[in-house]
C-alpha cells in the first residue's frame, strides 16, 4: 500500500500537459520486465533448448548491444536453478588477460560457444574475417586449457562437448573410387580435409580436455556418452590420415578414463569390423582401430573373459579375409599375438582361423600369413600344436610346392625356426610323411634354382633327424607312384578298347533307322 500511495502522489504532481497515454507509459516503465527472447539464445543464435545434437551449450546472453556491455546475467532458460548462483556470461571477444580471475571461467564458456559456428572452407575468402576470428579463439582456448586455469564444471563440460560435436561430427561423402583394385587401398592417394586448419585445433582441444587431470569422469560421462562415442567412431572412416591419427589418440584416452564406456566401445568397434568384413570391405580406419586395441588387449586381466575371447574369434580372425588385409596386417598380427601371449591355449584356435581364411590365389597375402603363422607357432605349446599339426602341414606342404618362388622360399624358411623344428621333431612320425612328397616333387620339377637348393637342404635336415623314417617315406612314395602308374595304365587301356569298339560300326543290310529327336517336356 505504501508503494500505491507514492504512485498516487506522483499522479497529483503530473502536469496537465501530460496525456493519459504518457502517464501510462511511465507506470509501465517502472514494472520489471522479463528478458527478451534473444536472451534465451546463445551467442550463435541457437535456442539452448534445441538438443538436436545431443548437447546443450551452457551460455546465454544473446547478441550484445555494444562492445562496452561486457557482462550479462545468464538466463534461467539456459542453466538449471542450481547452477545460477554467481554465473555470468562474458563477451567472447574479450581476452583472458583483460578479465578478472572470477570471470575467466565464464569467458572460457563464452568462447567455446562462439566457436560453435561452422564455416565453408571450400570458399574461405567468403568468410575470411569470421574464419580468422574463430581460428584465433580456438588457439586462445587451447592455451587457456594448457595453462591449467580451466575448471571443467558442468557448464564448461557441456559447452566443450557441444563445440566439439558441432565442429567434428559430420557425414562423409560417398566413396566414388572404383572397385578395380578389389579393395586394396595401399596405393590410393589420401584425401585431405580443407577445414583441417580448424579441425586440428579442435582435436587438440578435445585431447587436452579428456586428458585433463582434474576432469571429473562421473560428470563428464553425461556428455561424453554412447552417442558421442559412436559418432566419434564413425569419424574413423575419414580419408584424411591426420584426422584418423588424432582420433586414435583421443579414443584411447577415453577408453582409459571412462571405464563405464569400455564394453560399449568394444562392441561398437566389433560392429564396425563386422560391417567391413562381411558387407563393404571398405573402411579407412581399421588400422588405427587395431592400434588402439593392441594397447587395450595388452592390459586385459587374466584369466581372459569369454567376451574378450569372442572378440578374437569373431572380429580379429575374420579380418584376415578381405583383400585389403595388407593395409592393416601389421596391427592385426600384433593384436593376435597379444592374445596368444595372454593365453597360449588360444594358439590352436588362431591357427585354425588362419587356415580357414588362407589365400589360394593371392601370393602376397600368403606371404603375410606365413609370417604371422611363424610368430604364432613360436608361442604354441606341444599340446596345442598336436591339435592342428595335420591340416597345418598339409597347407605348408602346398606352400613348399608353390610355383611362386617367394611363397616357396618362405615355406622353407619356416623350418629354420628352432621352436618349430623342435615341434616337428617331437611329431616327426606324423609330419614327415605329409611333406615328403612335396620335397621330392620340388627336386624333380621346380623351376627356381633357389627353391631347389632350399629343398635339398631341408631334405638333408630331415634325413639327419630320422633317416629310417625318411627311407620309409621314400619307399612309400615309390609304391604310391607305382600304384598310380598302374591305375593310369588301366585307364589308358580301357579308353583304347572303347575307341576301338566305337570305330567298328555294323551295317544291317544297308538299312538306316531314322531316330526322331526326343521332345523336351520342359518349355525352354
Amino acid at each position: 500500500m505504501e508503494a500505491d500511495g507514492n504512485l498516487g502522489k506522483n499522479f497529483v504532481n503530473v502536469p496537465k500537459a501530460f496525456s493519459a497515454a504518457t502517464m501510462l507509459k511511465q507506470i509501465l516503465n517502472r514494472i520489471p520486465r522479463k528478458s527478451p527472447k534473444g536472451d534465451s539464445q546463445d551467442a550463435t543464435g541457437n535456442d539452448p533448448g534445441d538438443n538436436s545434437n545431443g548437447f546443450q551449450c551452457m551460455i546465454g546472453g544473446g547478441t550484445f548491444s555494444s562492445r562496452f556491455n561486457v557482462v550479462k546475467r545468464v538466463s534461467s532458460a539456459v542453466f538449471p536453478a542450481s547452477m545460477m548462483t554467481g554465473l555470468e556470461a562474458v563477451e567472447p571477444f574479450m581476452s583472458f588477460k583483460d578479465v578478472s580471475n572470477s570471470q575467466k571461467q565464464n569467458l572460457f564458456v563464452s568462447k567455446l560457444n562462439f566457436c560453435c559456428k561452422v564455416y565453408d572452407f571450400n570458399d574461405p575468402d567468403k568468410n575470411y574475417t569470421e574464419i580468422n576470428s574463430k581460428h584465433e579463439t580456438l588457439l586462445e582456448l587451447v592455451e587457456f586449457v594448457s595453462s591449467g586455469s580451466a575448471k571443467f564444471n558442468d557448464p564448461a563440460i557441456a559447452a566443450m562437448c557441444k563445440m566439439c560435436a558441432i565442429n567434428l561430427f559430420r557425414v562423409f561423402p560417398p566413396k566414388y573410387r572404383s572397385n578395380i583394385s578389389g579393395g586394396e587401398t595401399e596405393d590410393e592417394e589420401p584425401m585431405f580435409d580443407p577445414a583441417w586448419s580448424h579441425l586440428q585445433i579442435v582435436y587438440d582441444l578435445l585431447l587436452r580436455f579428456v586428458s585433463y587431470n582434474s576432469l571429473d569422469a562421473k560428470v563428464t560421462k553425461k556428455y561424453v556418452d554412447h552417442s558421442f562415442i559412436q559418432k566419434m567412431l564413425d569419424l574413423f572412416d575419414s580419408e584424411d590420415p591426420r584426422e584418423r591419427d588424432c582420433l586414435k589418440t583421443i579414443l584411447h584416452r577415453i577408453y582409459g578414463k571412462f571405464m563405464v564406456h569400455r564394453p560399449f566401445i568394444r562392441k561398437a568397434v566389433s560392429n564396425i569390423i563386422y560391417r567391413f568384413v562381411f558387407e563393404t570391405e571398405r573402411h579407412n580406419g581399421i588400422a588405427e582401430l587395431l592400434e588402439i586395441f593392441g594397447s587395450v588387449i595388452s592390459g586385459f586381466a587374466l584369466p581372459l573373459k569369454e567376451e574378450h575371447k569372442m572378440f578374437l574369434l569373431r572380429a580379429l580372425l575374420p579380418l584376415h579375409k578381405p583383400k585389403s588385409v595388407g593395409v592393416y596386417h601389421q596391427q592385426l598380427t600384433y593384436c593376435v599375438i597379444q592374445f596368444v601371449e595372454k593365453d597360449p591355449k588360444l594358439a590352436s584356435d588362431v591357427i585354425k582361423g588362419l587356415l580357414k581364411y588362407w589365400p589360394l590365389t593371392n601370393s602376397q597375402k600368403e606371404l603375410m600369413f606365413l609370417s604371422e603363422l611363424e610368430e604364432v607357432l613360436e608361442m604354441t605349446s606341444l599340446v596345442e600344436f598336436q591339435k592342428i599339426m595335420v591340416p597345418l602341414f598339409r597347407r605348408i606342404g602346398c606352400c613348399l610346392n608353390s610355383s611362386h618362388y617367394q611363397v616357396a622360399e618362405r615355406g622353407h624358411l619356416l623350418w629354420n625356426n628352432e621352436h618349430v623344428l623342435q615341434l616337428v621333431t617331437q611329431n616327426r612320425q606324423v609330419i614327415l610323411p605329409l611333406v615328403f612328397s612335396s620335397l621330392e616333387q620340388n627336386i624333380q620339377s621346380h623351376w627356381n634354382q633357389a627353391v631347389l637348393n632350399l629343398t635339398r637342404n631341408l631334405k638333408k635336415i630331415l634325413t639327419e633327424m630320422d633317416e629310417e623314417l625318411m627311407s620309409a617315406c621314400q619307399r612309400k612314395l615309390e609304391e604310391d607312384n607305382l600304384m598310380l602308374n598302374v591305375a593310369a595304365e588301366k585307364r589308358r587301356a580301357t579308353w583304347e578298347r572303347l575307341e576301338n569298339a566305337s570305330a567298328i560300326q555294323p551295317v544291317c543290310n544297308n538299312i538306316f533307322v531314322s531316330v526322331e529327336p526326343a521332345t523336351c517336356s520342359v518349355t525352354c
